[in-house]
């Protein structure tokens, strides 16, 4: 594709080139990584253990999940280097905003990962259901089964298959599917924001057709203590009180499909930040399922928790997202060689969403996306026009010393009214980094209104990766804070933990 194409150095840098530029092309191949035999021996390996991992002689679809996993982290490392020449070749390249020479990247590699990613868990069915095949088909568990008339006009029927399972893992697949299309629609026609806000609601109603259809439970846990504070007298026929959100329960999910894929697109802008983050909260909810399913399921301690399917089939969708995403990094980290683009974040970010609808861990899901509510909170102004938002939000580098400074708006009319209060509030709490006329006192810039930027104005100029180890810092803390404080002070608040 020729013509301007959308470009994110994280999501607010653009350029365009020319279709088939042999320039870019060149550019690109100079930066490809030789294979080394010490690598090749590594990818033997890993590729020989994911086979022994895949037909593990138990069934296990947990084991089976590790080895595709390791699989599609040794393919998608594979095929973004090869790939990266393809994609310049057909206009998805864009320009380092944040390098002195500005080096041209190839855009929207995001697409090989979540395409593994699909194809991964399509071929990983099969071995999420062998025992059942085993057990419950003729030919392997039921050899002598019979086929009888009725069989040959309703078709064989298996009683003891979990066919709800199935439901919500093609579901969860379908909604990954349409936020790719999605995705790949906006890095190649640049949709604002306004039109595709609503697009992720519309990707998740399969998945919560199947909710309402397989499980339909939309109560929510209340503290005791405010239980009895609107509720004197009365008892609760739990052990802990609930109250039944109904229809708005709905809302709340579709809201999150809404959340956590534009989440992920805002805090954006260095390189790594994506990938980053994405990382380190789906490592986080492999923690929080491991939590489940360690102790009961594979150490034996104790009877498997009620909820250990649910984080299982959870596990199964944020192992191979851990797995194309680290894969990603390697290539996206500073200085990057390519960038993820907006497909990258909508796929991620609509995973997030479904392991926490299917998994039924949505309140702890937001526990680890603390950061990018707070920089959604403080775009806000900005992102709802109650401040001047410009096209490109990512932080400025100073060619002089190589370093980030805060990116600003500029201010052709002052700011007045509702504008000049914000403005001047935020600036008093040292939110916000204000210029003014030396003269008049009339403010005639700000920093923009991202943490990225925000980072910046408390620190001061930083390089590049050093400004996204401290924000990947401050995600990884968060996310610890709040995994600890899910089992921890939530079994405080409610008078029990549910492991």
């Amino acid at each position: 594709m020729s013509g301007p194409i959308p470009v994110d150095n994280g999501g607010d840098a653009g350029n365009g080139l020319p279709k088939g530029s042999s320039r870019v092309q060149k550019s690109v191949q100079r930066g490809a990584v030789p294979t080394s035999s010490r690598s090749k021996l590594v990818t033997l390996f890993l590729v020989g253990l994911s086979f022994a991992l895949v037909f593990n002689s138990e069934y296990d679809p947990l084991l089976a999940c590790i080895g595709f996993s390791v699989l599609a982290y040794v393919i998608t490392a594979a095929l973004i280097p090869v790939l990266s020449p393809d994609f310049v070749r057909v206009g998805f390249v864009g320009r380092d905003l944040g390098k002195k020479h500005r080096p041209l990247i190839p855009e929207t590699m995001g697409a090989v990962c979540a395409v593994v990613y699909l194809i991964t868990l399509f071929f990983f069915i099969p071995f999420l259901f062998a025992k059942f095949f085993v057990t419950e088909t003729s030919g392997s568990g039921n050899r002598e089964h019979v086929l009888d008339t009725a069989t040959l006009h309703k078709g064989r029927p298996l009683r003891m298959f979990p066919h709800s399972k199935l439901a919500e893992f093609l579901a969860a697949l379908l909604s990954s599917f349409s936020m790719l299309v999605l995705g790949v629609a906006d890095d190649l026609f640049d949709i604002r924001w306004r039109d595709k806000l609503l697009l992720p609601a519309i990707a998740v109603l399969p998945l919560i057709l199947v909710y309402y259809v397989d499980f339909g439970v939309t109560l929510v846990a209340v503290p005791p203590v405010i239980w009895r504070l609107f509720n004197p007298g009365m008892v609760s026929n739990s052990a802990v009180p609930v109250v039944d959100l109904g229809v708005f329960y709905y809302i709340y999910m579709l809201a999150m499909a809404i959340f956590c894929p534009n989440s992920i697109n805002i805090l954006a802008g260095i390189n790594g930040l994506e990938a980053g983050q994405s990382l380190i909260i789906a490592i986080f909810l492999l923690l929080n399922d491991a939590m489940y399913i360690v102790p009961g399921r594979i150490l034996g301690l104790h009877p498997p928790h009620p909820a250990t399917e649910a984080h299982l089939l959870s596990t199964y969708f944020v192992l191979p997202l851990i797995a194309v995403t680290a894969a990603l990094l390697k290539y996206n980290w500073y200085p990057a060689r390519v960038f993820v683009g907006d497909t990258y974040c909508y796929f991620a970010g609509m995973v997030f969403a479904q392991v926490g609808i299917l998994g039924h861990f949505s309140k702890t899901l937001l526990l680890f996306l603390i950061p990018q509510i707070v920089n959604f909170i403080y775009s806000a102004p900005q992102l709802f026009k109650l401040v001047d938002c410009p096209r490109h939000r990512l932080p400025k580098l100073n060619t002089e010393t190589g370093l980030l400074e805060p990116s600003r708006v500029y201010f052709d009319v002052p700011p007045r009214g509702a504008e000049l209060l914000l403005l001047t509030s935020l600036g008093k709490l040292k939110l916000l980094d204000l210029e003014r006329d030396p003269e008049t006192h009339v403010i005639k810039s700000s920093s923009n209104f991202t943490i990225v930027n925000l980072v910046l104005t408390w620190a001061g100029p930083l390089r590049e990766d050093t400004l996204a180890i401290v924000i990947l810092g401050v995600q990884a803390g968060c996310c610890a804070v709040g995994l600890i404080a899910r089992h921890t002070i939530a079994p405080a608040v409610f008078g029990r933990d549910n492991l």
